[in-house]
């Protein structure tokens, strides 16, 4: 009789509570915990507090790596342009005559047809890039006369010159 008064009294607390589940047998739909999610926040603040002062903190450095960029694939382009035509554009016909055809005198013989650039591009502070041919040393030059935009300086002020110190630092 005693075991049947258990028996009975166990089926109806079985009855009243509900099933609960160790996390191990969780099911796929459940959502994330609290305690995870935070984990996942702790995580990604670390990687940011790690990451963000050296992107935030060079954004010079990053502009004068873009001048130089810029400056390689303008450079390639009259290379281009020069094996197709024989001669660079003139100061005259400037870095135009990369993205359509010049029609100011010499006429390139070779023009590709649908240009060497698809678009003249400025220096990353704005200003267009300075170029001149026949260059101080022959050839070509093109500058970008940095942040300030006025020749000389140093840092991000420095001019940055094609051929000359395009070895990142």
């Amino acid at each position: 009789m005693i075991r049947q008064l258990f028996i009975g009294a166990k089926a109806r607390r079985a009855r009243r509570m509900p099933e609960t589940r160790s996390p191990a047998t969780r099911s796929p739909d459940a959502g994330v915990t609290l305690i995870e999610m935070m984990v996942v926040l702790v995580i990604i603040a670390l990687v940011a507090a790690m990451i963000v002062p050296n992107v935030i903190g060079r954004p010079d450095e990053a502009r004068v790596a873009v001048a130089r960029t810029d400056i390689r694939a303008i450079g390639s382009a009259l290379e281009l342009y020069r094996l197709d035509n024989r001669t660079y554009p003139t100061s005259s016909q400037g870095l135009d005559a990369l993205v359509k055809e010049p029609v100011a005198p010499p006429q390139p013989p070779n023009w590709a047809a649908g240009g060497y650039l698809g678009a003249v591009p400025v220096d990353p502070w704005g200003n267009a890039y300075t170029y001149r041919s026949p260059g101080d040393t022959g050839g070509f030059d093109l500058i970008s006369l940095g942040a300030d935009a006025q020749p000389g300086g140093d840092g991000a002020n420095a001019d940055i010159i094609h051929g000359q110190a395009m070895v990142e630092n």
